[in-house]
């Protein structure tokens, strides 16, 4: 099992999370921001990836702290847990509509962490406290922290939670796809024989 545990203490979070790769999409989640964990909860179950996350931070003061944090720390989790990389498809692709949402994400596990981000929000509104500019801060955090390739669009939709949900869908869905074990894939899937 491709599992790895992370923990992280700051004067502005307190992050511990544990990933399964290969689970069935079973999750605990508790970072104090509903909408987050929301959020997780659909990564979770589209990606068959089993998460505990326990996260306290200072959002008295802003969700922003903990959401970078925890999108480290996920990072971070997802990095170790798939190890040497060996006989993993490598690269993941998905297209989710949520009724009048469409968001797509690509990605590649190339050990180089790149973010491509084409999202717009009809209007600034937050979703009640929420933010959804920190959708994009938290997927910097983790692109930065797995060593991840990822490329996020969302041509159109109206309503902002729409978007964000089938954003982490896709996220879900693509993740899966790439760190599957593919049996004809000897080695690291890389011309170079290392990622």
């Amino acid at each position: 099992m491709r599992t790895a545990k992370i923990a992280r203490k700051t004067k502005e979070t307190d992050i511990k999370l544990s990933i399964n790769l290969d689970g069935k999409g079973q999750y605990s989640l508790d970072t104090s921001i509903p909408f987050l964990d929301h959020m997780l909860s659909l990564m979770c179950k589209h990606g068959l990836f089993d998460m505990r996350l326990k996260a306290k931070g200072d959002i008295d003061v802003d969700f922003h702290h903990t959401v970078e944090d925890v999108g480290i720390i996920f990072g971070k989790a997802v990095k170790q847990a798939l190890g040497n990389m060996k006989g993993i498809s490598r690269y993941g692709q998905a297209s989710v509509p949520m009724d009048e949402a469409l968001a797509y994400v690509s990605l590649d596990i190339s050990g180089r962490s790149y973010l491509v981000y084409k999202v717009e929000f009809s209007k600034k509104s937050k979703i009640r406290n929420f933010d959804p500019d920190l959708i994009e801060d938290f997927l910097q955090a983790f692109v930065g922290n797995s060593s991840i390739t990822l490329h996020v669009g969302s041509p159109y939709g109206r309503n902002t939670h729409h978007i964000i949900e089938a954003i982490f869908k896709a996220l879900g869905r693509a993740l899966r796809q790439a760190v599957s074990i593919d049996p004809r894939v000897k080695g690291v899937p890389s011309t170079k024989g290392v990622q």
